[in-house]
């Protein structure tokens, strides 16, 4: 029985055939990285491949490091195995990995959504054998959305905040959430600040996309200058004596995990807007389904319940661990899965949908 084209050790996704690793969590002498979120780009291999776009982002949270950028589709080869980098939504400069070796192709999502955002490259569908799929809201209870429409409701809040005097803090991760708010934020309402982390993350990426203006702010802003203004902010932000300065404020979160209440509970958010850098439940199955696969390996997330279901459809579909969080980094508290911010109704209507979609 031949070995696989690629398998999951201890140190990540490894293509012996190259003496390649895809995202490895562990430092090797080589690794394709998809994307500069810090689950999936870690310090300490000898040498990065990834998109020319991702280049500045790692560089900012890695330092110096040996790396070489790839434009989108461009085809390299280690030792026989064909490599190439594909748009993969999720935020600027994220990849999908495809990799063919005698005819069988393999692709690596990363972590990806299909809806365009305006922000990153579009997802692009890539033929393969076998995909790998993140799972990170592989539950049917997830269905956003249209972007617009959040949208609309995240500046009404912000002009309805600006009109009762007090200030929007907006909650959003530091690397692609923020720069996807920010993208989207309409700047006739008032002034946009940003968090030390958001601000240091927009400067780097900047010169990839037209954003409005921001002001960081610092210790000598006054609380007088942020009243009705808007400030993006990294979730760890909440609780700490830095968002005191917002006083009087009202906090809003932007994730998937605002689906439920628990989430926004537990964070002590006031408002939650729905919005993911991840597929829903039906973006993950028009993607497989698009993909042409007979194999699908379901890593970080729902993964039980999504092979379980691509099981009946007919594909063969199976579960895979990695040291991938998926957007559960957002949440930054420290639970074992998203189950524990669930009050106990949501989580027996989240099994009841479940078991109705997968035993049809």
């Amino acid at each position: 029985m031949n070995a696989p084209l690629l398998a999951f050790n201890e140190n990540g996704i490894y293509c012996a055939q190259a003496g390649v690793y895809l995202d490895p969590w562990k430092p090797v002498d080589k690794a394709i990285i998809s994307h500069g979120h810090a689950d999936h780009s870690r310090w300490g291999h000898k040498k990065y491949i990834t998109h020319h776009s991702n280049v500045p982002i790692i560089r900012h949270r890695l330092g110096e490091i040996e790396v070489a950028g790839k434009a989108w589709n461009e085809t390299f080869s280690i030792n026989g195995v064909t490599f190439s980098l594909h748009p993969a939504g999720h935020i600027i400069g994220s990849s999908q990995v495809r990799v063919e070796y005698k005819g069988e192709v393999w692709v690596f999502s990363g972590d990806y959504k299909t809806e365009d955002d305006g922000v990153a490259v579009p997802y692009e569908v890539v033929k393969c054998n076998t995909f790998i799929t993140e799972c990170t809201f592989g539950l049917p209870a997830f269905k956003w959305l249209p972007q617009k429409q959040v949208i609309i409701e995240i500046n009404e809040w912000w002009q309805k905040n600006k009109e009762d005097g007090r200030t929007s803090v907006l909650f959003g991760y530091s690397l692609g959430k923020a720069q996807r708010l920010l993208k989207h934020l309409d700047p006739s309402i008032g002034k946009i600040y940003t968090h030390g982390a958001i601000e240091n993350m927009t400067e780097v990426v900047r010169p990839l996309i037209v954003m409005p203006p921001t002001i960081r702010i610092t210790r000598e802003t006054k609380k007088v200058e942020l009243k009705g203004n808007i400030v993006l902010a990294p979730p760890s932000a909440h609780g700490t004596p830095w968002i005191k300065k917002m006083v009087p404020y009202v906090t809003a979160s932007a994730s998937g995990w605002m689906t439920f209440r628990g989430a926004r509970k537990r964070r002590a958010i006031d408002k939650g807007f729905v919005m993911s850098d991840h597929c829903d439940w039906q973006g993950l199955l028009s993607s497989i389904k698009s993909t042409g696969c007979e194999k699908v390996i379901c890593t970080h997330g729902y993964t039980e319940i999504l092979s379980r279901y691509l099981n009946e459809q007919g594909y063969d579909a199976r579960t895979e661990e990695t040291q991938y969080e998926g957007e559960m980094g957002e949440l930054e508290s420290k639970v074992e899965s998203v189950d524990d911010l669930l009050p106990d109704e949501e989580k027996v209507n989240i099994k009841v949908e479940s078991n109705k979609i997968i035993n049809k």
